[in-house]
């Protein structure tokens, strides 16, 4: 597993910068636009001005776009494309530690990205609190599982095409409808309900209450998803991909 992900470290370092800017550019423009643009006419929601209320989830979601894109477009040219699995798979290494590898790879990049976001926040005027320490942990577990998300789409894929319908069916509902740009409290508790059934809106009320320091009642229970979200997924990713390599 370390050296799959060493050997996709080396190879990333060589094009980071616009790599980063990829995958950083939606979360800071919606920072911009949503933030700054319609901010100025939003009231306060749960006691934060908008702009302070969406910055922690679009730190999320920088994690969530860096960690899925890697392990679909990126593991599926390695995969097909290049034939780099082929190759890797001639020496030592095993497919489960193969699939590891580009998981736990696809979660490092999506932490890369949302500590840049998390960081470049003060430029906006968001400062969190010195509790946003305890946000790494969480946003590796939540790269865990986008990056054994996008794996499980790469083991199912014939064509990138298909990737359409993860970005689309998938991806993009998360991004919309996880709570980052309203409050799921002024929701109906059923539509409550199955929000709270992705683990993307649990990661997205842990990262507002970690960014601000304002612990509240369910956060065991947010932290609790977020990590058997991860697990599943995990070694859902690694099985699937397994049984697509030995095919």
């Amino acid at each position: 597993m370390y050296r799959v992900w060493l050997r996709n470290l080396k190879v990333w370092l060589k094009h980071a910068r616009a790599s980063l800017i990829g995958n950083l550019g939606q979360p800071f423009l919606f920072l911009l636009a949503m933030g700054y643009g319609l901010g100025r006419h939003v009231p306060e929601i749960e006691g934060l001005p908008y702009l302070q209320f969406i910055a922690p989830g679009l730190v999320t979601t920088a994690v969530m776009y860096s960690a899925a894109f890697e392990t679909t477009y990126g593991s599926y040219t390695r995969l097909t494309t290049q034939s780099t699995f082929e190759g890797i798979l001639m020496t030592p290494v095993s497919p489960i530690g193969l699939g590891a590898g580009e998981i736990v790879w696809g979660a490092t990049k999506g932490l890369i990205a949302g500590m840049i976001m998390l960081g470049a926040l003060p430029l906006f005027g968001v400062i969190p609190s010195a509790w946003a320490a305890l946000l790494v942990p969480i946003l590796f577990l939540e790269g865990i599982f986008f990056a054994a998300l996008g794996l499980i789409m790469t083991a199912l894929a014939s064509s990138y095409e298909f990737f359409n319908y993860f970005t689309s069916l998938i991806i993009t509902p998360l991004f919309l409808f996880s709570g980052v740009f309203f409050s799921l409290d002024s929701l109906d508790p059923c539509a409550r309900l199955a929000i709270r059934l992705f683990p993307l809106a649990h990661i997205v009320s842990l990262s507002r209450m970690l960014c601000y320091g304002r612990l509240q009642h369910d956060w065991i229970t947010a932290t609790a998803v977020t990590c058997l979200s991860a697990a599943i997924a995990m070694l859902t990713g690694v099985i699937l991909l397994k049984r697509r390599l030995i095919q």
